[in-house]
Protein backbone atom coordinates (compact mmCIF):
# COMPACT_ATOMS: atom_id res chain seq x y z
CA UNK A 1 0.00 0.00 0.00
CA UNK A 2 2.82 2.43 0.80
CA UNK A 3 4.49 2.01 -2.56
CA UNK A 4 1.16 2.25 -4.33
CA UNK A 5 0.37 5.55 -2.59
CA UNK A 6 3.85 6.92 -3.27
CA UNK A 7 3.42 6.08 -6.95
CA UNK A 8 -0.03 7.68 -7.07
CA UNK A 9 1.37 10.84 -5.48
CA UNK A 10 4.24 10.92 -7.97
CA UNK A 11 1.92 10.31 -10.94
CA UNK A 12 -0.29 13.28 -10.07
CA UNK A 13 2.36 15.77 -8.94
CA UNK A 14 1.88 17.96 -12.01
CA UNK A 15 -1.81 18.29 -11.11
CA UNK A 16 -1.01 19.04 -7.48
CA UNK A 17 1.43 21.76 -8.57
CA UNK A 18 -1.23 23.15 -10.92
CA UNK A 19 -3.69 23.41 -8.02
CA UNK A 20 -1.11 25.10 -5.82
CA UNK A 21 -0.15 27.65 -8.49
CA UNK A 22 -3.76 28.53 -9.24
CA UNK A 23 -4.41 29.13 -5.55
CA UNK A 24 -1.21 31.17 -5.25
CA UNK A 25 -2.27 33.30 -8.20
CA UNK A 26 -5.71 33.96 -6.71
CA UNK A 27 -5.33 34.42 -2.93
CA UNK A 28 -8.26 35.65 -0.84
CA UNK A 29 -8.36 37.10 2.65
CA UNK A 30 -10.11 35.50 5.61
CA UNK A 31 -13.91 35.29 5.28
CA UNK A 32 -13.63 36.42 1.64
CA UNK A 33 -12.60 33.09 0.11
CA UNK A 34 -15.56 32.66 -2.24
CA UNK A 35 -13.45 32.02 -5.33
CA UNK A 36 -11.22 29.58 -3.45
CA UNK A 37 -14.27 27.77 -2.09
CA UNK A 38 -15.73 27.40 -5.58
CA UNK A 39 -12.41 26.23 -7.04
CA UNK A 40 -11.81 23.60 -4.35
CA UNK A 41 -15.37 22.31 -4.65
CA UNK A 42 -15.00 22.09 -8.43
CA UNK A 43 -11.84 19.99 -8.13
CA UNK A 44 -13.51 17.67 -5.63
CA UNK A 45 -16.51 17.20 -7.90
CA UNK A 46 -14.11 16.32 -10.71
CA UNK A 47 -12.77 13.48 -8.54
CA UNK A 48 -16.28 12.15 -7.88
CA UNK A 49 -16.94 13.77 -4.49
CA UNK A 50 -20.11 15.62 -3.54
CA UNK A 51 -18.69 18.57 -1.60
CA UNK A 52 -20.75 20.85 0.59
CA UNK A 53 -19.91 24.53 0.21
CA UNK A 54 -20.53 27.48 2.51
CA UNK A 55 -19.82 25.76 5.84
CA UNK A 56 -18.67 28.48 8.19
CA UNK A 57 -19.47 30.99 5.43
CA UNK A 58 -16.70 30.06 2.97
CA UNK A 59 -15.57 26.55 3.91
CA UNK A 60 -15.84 23.27 2.00
CA UNK A 61 -16.13 19.70 3.25
CA UNK A 62 -16.61 16.31 1.64
CA UNK A 63 -17.08 12.75 2.86
CA UNK A 64 -15.54 9.57 1.46
CA UNK A 65 -17.11 6.31 2.63
CA UNK A 66 -15.01 3.22 2.13
CA UNK A 67 -16.29 0.32 0.10
CA UNK A 68 -14.86 -2.62 2.04
CA UNK A 69 -17.69 -3.00 4.50
CA UNK A 70 -19.69 -0.72 6.74
CA UNK A 71 -17.84 0.93 9.58
CA UNK A 72 -18.44 4.20 11.38
CA UNK A 73 -14.81 4.93 12.24
CA UNK A 74 -13.90 8.29 10.72
CA UNK A 75 -10.59 10.06 10.07
CA UNK A 76 -10.72 13.85 9.61
CA UNK A 77 -8.18 15.60 7.37
CA UNK A 78 -7.97 19.38 7.38
CA UNK A 79 -6.28 22.09 5.31
CA UNK A 80 -6.69 25.87 5.57
CA UNK A 81 -6.90 28.21 2.56
CA UNK A 82 -7.08 31.88 3.52
CA UNK A 83 -4.30 34.30 2.57
CA UNK A 84 -2.69 37.32 4.24
CA UNK A 85 -2.70 41.10 3.57
CA UNK A 86 0.90 41.08 2.30
CA UNK A 87 2.25 42.31 -1.03
CA UNK A 88 4.19 39.49 -2.67
CA UNK A 89 7.88 39.94 -3.48
CA UNK A 90 8.90 36.48 -4.73
CA UNK A 91 9.18 37.29 -8.44
CA UNK A 92 7.54 33.96 -9.25
CA UNK A 93 5.81 33.63 -12.63
CA UNK A 94 2.63 32.80 -10.71
CA UNK A 95 2.88 35.77 -8.34
CA UNK A 96 -0.40 36.84 -6.74
CA UNK A 97 -2.74 38.69 -9.08
CA UNK A 98 -4.60 40.12 -6.10
CA UNK A 99 -2.38 43.07 -5.21
CA UNK A 100 -1.72 43.34 -1.49
CA UNK A 101 -2.86 39.76 -0.80
CA UNK A 102 -0.53 36.76 -0.73
CA UNK A 103 -0.33 33.15 0.37
CA UNK A 104 2.54 34.02 2.69
CA UNK A 105 1.76 31.24 5.16
CA UNK A 106 1.71 28.32 2.74
CA UNK A 107 -2.02 27.70 2.84
CA UNK A 108 -2.02 27.24 -0.94
CA UNK A 109 0.42 24.37 -0.45
CA UNK A 110 -1.74 22.89 2.33
CA UNK A 111 -4.90 22.96 0.22
CA UNK A 112 -3.29 21.58 -2.92
CA UNK A 113 -1.76 18.76 -0.89
CA UNK A 114 -5.09 17.83 0.67
CA UNK A 115 -6.69 17.86 -2.78
CA UNK A 116 -3.93 15.48 -3.85
CA UNK A 117 -4.60 13.25 -0.84
CA UNK A 118 -8.32 13.34 -1.66
CA UNK A 119 -7.60 12.12 -5.20
CA UNK A 120 -5.39 9.30 -3.90
CA UNK A 121 -7.93 8.20 -1.31
CA UNK A 122 -10.70 8.25 -3.91
CA UNK A 123 -8.76 5.72 -5.96
CA UNK A 124 -8.35 3.54 -2.87
CA UNK A 125 -12.02 3.85 -1.88
CA UNK A 126 -13.02 0.23 -2.68
CA UNK A 127 -10.46 -1.02 -0.14
CA UNK A 128 -11.20 1.48 2.61
CA UNK A 129 -13.32 0.31 5.51
CA UNK A 130 -14.16 3.49 7.31
CA UNK A 131 -14.87 7.12 6.50
CA UNK A 132 -12.71 10.10 5.57
CA UNK A 133 -13.90 13.65 6.27
CA UNK A 134 -12.08 16.24 4.15
CA UNK A 135 -12.15 19.72 5.68
CA UNK A 136 -11.06 22.77 3.69
CA UNK A 137 -11.11 25.53 6.25
CA UNK A 138 -11.39 29.29 5.68
CA UNK A 139 -10.32 32.12 7.97
CA UNK A 140 -7.63 30.41 10.01
CA UNK A 141 -5.82 33.75 10.20
CA UNK A 142 -8.74 35.74 11.63
CA UNK A 143 -10.85 35.46 14.76
CA UNK A 144 -13.08 33.70 15.55
CA UNK A 145 -11.34 31.15 13.33
CA UNK A 146 -12.68 28.98 10.55
CA UNK A 147 -12.50 25.81 12.65
CA UNK A 148 -14.96 27.15 15.20
CA UNK A 149 -17.14 28.70 12.48
CA UNK A 150 -17.37 25.41 10.59
CA UNK A 151 -18.17 23.37 13.70
CA UNK A 152 -20.87 25.84 14.73
CA UNK A 153 -22.29 25.60 11.20
CA UNK A 154 -22.78 21.83 11.32
CA UNK A 155 -19.52 20.47 9.92
CA UNK A 156 -19.72 17.32 12.02
CA UNK A 157 -23.27 16.65 10.89
CA UNK A 158 -21.62 15.31 7.73
CA UNK A 159 -19.39 12.94 9.71
CA UNK A 160 -17.88 13.09 13.20
CA UNK A 161 -14.19 12.14 13.15
CA UNK A 162 -12.75 9.76 15.72
CA UNK A 163 -9.31 11.18 14.93
CA UNK A 164 -8.20 14.31 13.08
CA UNK A 165 -4.98 15.31 11.33
CA UNK A 166 -3.59 18.52 9.87
CA UNK A 167 -0.18 19.81 8.90
CA UNK A 168 1.58 23.11 8.27
CA UNK A 169 4.55 23.82 6.06
CA UNK A 170 7.79 24.73 7.86
CA UNK A 171 10.22 26.87 5.82
CA UNK A 172 13.17 26.15 8.12
CA UNK A 173 12.79 22.38 7.62
CA UNK A 174 14.20 20.81 4.46
CA UNK A 175 11.80 19.39 1.91
CA UNK A 176 11.30 15.66 2.41
CA UNK A 177 11.26 15.88 6.22
CA UNK A 178 8.40 16.01 8.71
CA UNK A 179 8.20 16.79 12.42
CA UNK A 180 5.76 16.54 15.28
CA UNK A 181 5.39 16.90 19.05
CA UNK A 182 3.27 15.09 21.62
CA UNK A 183 1.15 17.10 24.05
CA UNK A 184 1.22 20.89 24.12
CA UNK A 185 2.64 22.14 20.84
CA UNK A 186 1.39 25.62 19.92
CA UNK A 187 0.36 28.49 22.17
CA UNK A 188 -2.99 30.04 22.93
CA UNK A 189 -3.36 33.51 21.46
CA UNK A 190 -5.34 36.49 22.69
CA UNK A 191 -5.37 39.93 21.12
CA UNK A 192 -5.65 43.07 23.21
CA UNK A 193 -6.61 46.58 22.16
CA UNK A 194 -5.87 49.60 24.34
CA UNK A 195 -6.97 53.20 23.98
CA UNK A 196 -5.27 55.72 26.28
CA UNK A 197 -7.30 58.92 26.54
CA UNK A 198 -5.61 62.08 27.74
CA UNK A 199 -6.02 65.73 26.91
CA UNK A 200 -4.48 67.10 23.75
CA UNK A 201 -3.01 70.48 23.16
CA UNK A 202 -0.04 72.47 21.90
CA UNK A 203 3.30 70.70 22.05
CA UNK A 204 4.89 73.86 23.46
CA UNK A 205 2.57 73.91 26.48
CA UNK A 206 2.57 70.30 27.66
CA UNK A 207 1.73 71.34 31.20
CA UNK A 208 -1.78 72.16 29.97
CA UNK A 209 -2.25 68.67 28.53
CA UNK A 210 -2.31 65.06 29.61
CA UNK A 211 -0.03 63.46 27.05
CA UNK A 212 -1.44 60.03 26.04
CA UNK A 213 1.79 59.19 24.18
CA UNK A 214 3.81 59.50 27.36
CA UNK A 215 1.25 57.48 29.32
CA UNK A 216 1.13 54.78 26.65
CA UNK A 217 4.93 54.65 26.55
CA UNK A 218 5.07 53.93 30.27
CA UNK A 219 2.48 51.20 29.72
CA UNK A 220 4.55 49.65 26.93
CA UNK A 221 7.56 49.36 29.22
CA UNK A 222 5.58 48.18 32.24
CA UNK A 223 3.80 45.45 30.30
CA UNK A 224 7.12 43.67 29.79
CA UNK A 225 6.99 42.60 33.45
CA UNK A 226 3.99 40.37 32.68
CA UNK A 227 6.45 37.96 31.10
CA UNK A 228 9.69 38.80 32.92
CA UNK A 229 8.34 39.08 36.48
CA UNK A 230 4.81 37.63 36.61
CA UNK A 231 5.01 34.51 34.45
CA UNK A 232 6.74 31.46 35.86
CA UNK A 233 10.12 30.91 34.19
CA UNK A 234 8.85 27.40 33.45
CA UNK A 235 5.76 28.66 31.59
CA UNK A 236 6.40 29.84 28.00
CA UNK A 237 4.72 33.24 27.58
CA UNK A 238 5.00 35.94 24.95
CA UNK A 239 3.59 39.46 25.05
CA UNK A 240 4.14 41.65 22.00
CA UNK A 241 2.90 45.07 20.93
CA UNK A 242 2.50 45.34 17.19
CA UNK A 243 0.78 48.68 16.80
CA UNK A 244 1.15 52.10 18.49
CA UNK A 245 -0.77 54.95 16.89
CA UNK A 246 -1.15 58.52 18.09
CA UNK A 247 -2.39 60.93 15.46
CA UNK A 248 -0.69 64.14 16.53
CA UNK A 249 1.93 66.27 14.82
CA UNK A 250 5.30 67.76 15.68
CA UNK A 251 3.60 70.47 17.72
CA UNK A 252 0.29 68.78 18.55
CA UNK A 253 -0.25 66.48 21.51
CA UNK A 254 -3.17 64.22 20.53
CA UNK A 255 -6.15 63.37 22.70
CA UNK A 256 -5.54 59.64 22.56
CA UNK A 257 -3.10 56.88 21.68
CA UNK A 258 -3.98 53.35 20.55
CA UNK A 259 -2.01 50.18 21.13
CA UNK A 260 -2.60 46.64 19.88
CA UNK A 261 -0.82 43.46 20.94
CA UNK A 262 -0.95 39.77 21.72
CA UNK A 263 -0.46 37.55 24.75
CA UNK A 264 0.36 33.86 24.23
CA UNK A 265 0.96 31.00 26.63
CA UNK A 266 0.25 27.33 27.41
CA UNK A 267 -1.82 27.32 30.60
CA UNK A 268 -5.46 28.36 30.99
CA UNK A 269 -5.17 29.50 34.62
CA UNK A 270 -2.13 31.64 33.92
CA UNK A 271 -3.75 32.89 30.71
CA UNK A 272 -6.58 34.49 32.70
CA UNK A 273 -4.19 35.78 35.35
CA UNK A 274 -2.11 37.42 32.62
CA UNK A 275 -5.21 39.14 31.25
CA UNK A 276 -5.92 40.58 34.68
CA UNK A 277 -2.32 41.71 35.11
CA UNK A 278 -2.42 43.51 31.75
CA UNK A 279 -5.64 45.21 32.82
CA UNK A 280 -4.19 46.32 36.17
CA UNK A 281 -1.05 47.75 34.56
CA UNK A 282 -2.94 49.66 31.86
CA UNK A 283 -5.58 51.17 34.11
CA UNK A 284 -3.24 51.80 37.03
CA UNK A 285 -0.60 53.67 35.06
CA UNK A 286 -3.19 55.67 33.14
CA UNK A 287 -4.97 56.75 36.31
CA UNK A 288 -1.73 57.65 38.07
CA UNK A 289 -0.84 59.97 35.20
CA UNK A 290 -4.25 61.61 34.88
CA UNK A 291 -5.43 59.65 31.86
CA UNK A 292 -8.00 56.93 31.16
CA UNK A 293 -7.40 53.46 29.74
CA UNK A 294 -9.99 51.55 27.73
CA UNK A 295 -8.80 47.96 27.32
CA UNK A 296 -10.43 45.15 25.34
CA UNK A 297 -8.95 41.64 25.40
CA UNK A 298 -10.26 39.36 22.68
CA UNK A 299 -10.19 35.78 23.99
CA UNK A 300 -8.82 33.88 21.02
CA UNK A 301 -7.58 30.42 20.08
CA UNK A 302 -6.68 27.88 22.78
CA UNK A 303 -3.30 26.16 22.72
CA UNK A 304 -2.84 23.14 20.47
CA UNK A 305 -2.56 19.81 22.29
CA UNK A 306 -1.54 16.81 20.21
CA UNK A 307 -2.92 13.45 21.30
CA UNK A 308 -0.08 11.09 22.23
CA UNK A 309 -1.41 8.11 20.28
CA UNK A 310 -2.25 10.10 17.14
CA UNK A 311 1.15 11.78 17.23
CA UNK A 312 2.99 8.50 17.70
CA UNK A 313 1.06 7.15 14.72
CA UNK A 314 2.19 10.10 12.57
CA UNK A 315 5.76 9.59 13.73
CA UNK A 316 5.80 5.87 13.02
CA UNK A 317 4.07 6.27 9.67
CA UNK A 318 6.49 9.06 8.82
CA UNK A 319 9.47 6.83 9.52
CA UNK A 320 7.93 4.14 7.32
CA UNK A 321 7.06 6.57 4.52
CA UNK A 322 10.10 8.90 4.50
CA UNK A 323 12.81 7.00 6.36
CA UNK A 324 14.15 7.12 9.93
CA UNK A 325 16.42 10.12 9.40
CA UNK A 326 13.69 12.25 7.86
CA UNK A 327 11.41 12.46 10.91
CA UNK A 328 12.08 14.60 13.97
CA UNK A 329 10.50 15.51 17.28
CA UNK A 330 9.86 19.25 17.58
CA UNK A 331 9.95 21.84 20.35
CA UNK A 332 7.00 23.96 21.46
CA UNK A 333 6.16 26.96 19.29
CA UNK A 334 4.68 30.28 20.36
CA UNK A 335 2.77 30.52 17.09
CA UNK A 336 -0.95 29.76 17.29
CA UNK A 337 -3.47 27.72 15.31
CA UNK A 338 -7.24 27.48 15.39
CA UNK A 339 -6.89 23.75 14.72
CA UNK A 340 -6.82 23.80 18.54
CA UNK A 341 -10.64 23.99 18.47
CA UNK A 342 -10.76 20.65 16.64
CA UNK A 343 -8.15 19.15 18.97
CA UNK A 344 -10.22 20.12 22.01
CA UNK A 345 -13.01 17.82 20.84
CA UNK A 346 -11.21 15.09 18.89
CA UNK A 347 -7.93 13.21 19.42
CA UNK A 348 -5.67 14.91 16.89
CA UNK A 349 -2.19 15.53 15.59
CA UNK A 350 -0.95 18.73 13.99
CA UNK A 351 2.42 18.10 12.36
CA UNK A 352 4.95 19.91 10.16
CA UNK A 353 6.12 19.32 6.59
CA UNK A 354 9.44 20.72 5.40
CA UNK A 355 9.37 23.03 2.37
CA UNK A 356 12.84 24.59 2.42
CA UNK A 357 14.51 24.73 -0.99
CA UNK A 358 18.08 23.39 -0.66
CA UNK A 359 20.77 26.01 -1.20
CA UNK A 360 18.47 28.97 -0.57
CA UNK A 361 18.24 31.23 2.50
CA UNK A 362 15.68 30.24 5.11
CA UNK A 363 12.59 32.43 4.99
CA UNK A 364 10.05 32.84 7.74
CA UNK A 365 6.29 32.48 7.41
CA UNK A 366 4.22 35.64 6.90
CA UNK A 367 6.98 37.11 4.72
CA UNK A 368 6.49 38.64 1.23
CA UNK A 369 9.36 36.52 -0.11
CA UNK A 370 8.19 33.14 1.21
CA UNK A 371 9.07 30.33 -1.21
CA UNK A 372 8.28 26.62 -0.94
CA UNK A 373 9.89 23.65 -2.63
CA UNK A 374 7.07 22.29 -4.78
CA UNK A 375 8.39 18.74 -4.38
CA UNK A 376 6.80 18.99 -0.93
CA UNK A 377 3.38 18.75 -2.59
CA UNK A 378 4.08 15.19 -3.67
CA UNK A 379 5.45 14.25 -0.26
CA UNK A 380 2.61 15.88 1.68
CA UNK A 381 -0.26 14.61 -0.45
CA UNK A 382 1.09 11.07 -0.38
CA UNK A 383 1.84 11.04 3.32
CA UNK A 384 -1.51 12.58 4.34
CA UNK A 385 -3.27 9.82 2.39
CA UNK A 386 -0.94 7.12 3.74
CA UNK A 387 -1.36 8.22 7.34
CA UNK A 388 -5.14 8.20 6.97
CA UNK A 389 -5.09 4.70 5.48
CA UNK A 390 -2.81 3.45 8.25
CA UNK A 391 -5.04 5.05 10.90
CA UNK A 392 -8.01 3.14 9.50
CA UNK A 393 -5.97 -0.05 9.27
CA UNK A 394 -5.03 0.26 12.90
CA UNK A 395 -8.60 0.80 14.05
CA UNK A 396 -10.77 -1.18 11.65
CA UNK A 397 -8.38 -3.58 9.89
CA UNK A 398 -8.54 -2.22 6.37
CA UNK A 399 -8.75 -4.89 3.65
CA UNK A 400 -5.96 -4.75 1.09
Amino acid sequence: MKREIQQLAADMVSKTVEWRRYLHLHPELSQQEYGTMAYVAEQLRGMGYEPREGIGKTGVAAVLKGGAGADDYCIGLRADYDALPITEATGLPFTSQNVGVMHACGHDMHTASLLGAAAILKQLQPRLRGTILLVFEPSEEMYPGGARMMMEDGLFDLAKPNEMYAFHCLPEMDCGRIGMRKGKYMASTDEWYLTVRGKGGHGATPHLSVDPILVASHIVVALQQVVSRNASPLMPTTLSIGKFNANGRTNIIPDEAKLEGIIRTFDEKWRLEAHERIRQICTGIAQSMGAEADLFIDYGYPFVVNDDDCTQLVHDNGVDYFGEGQVEWLDMRMTAEDFAFFAQQIPSCYFRVGVHIPGTPTCNLHRPDLMVDERSLEYASGFVAYNAVRALQQKVKLNG
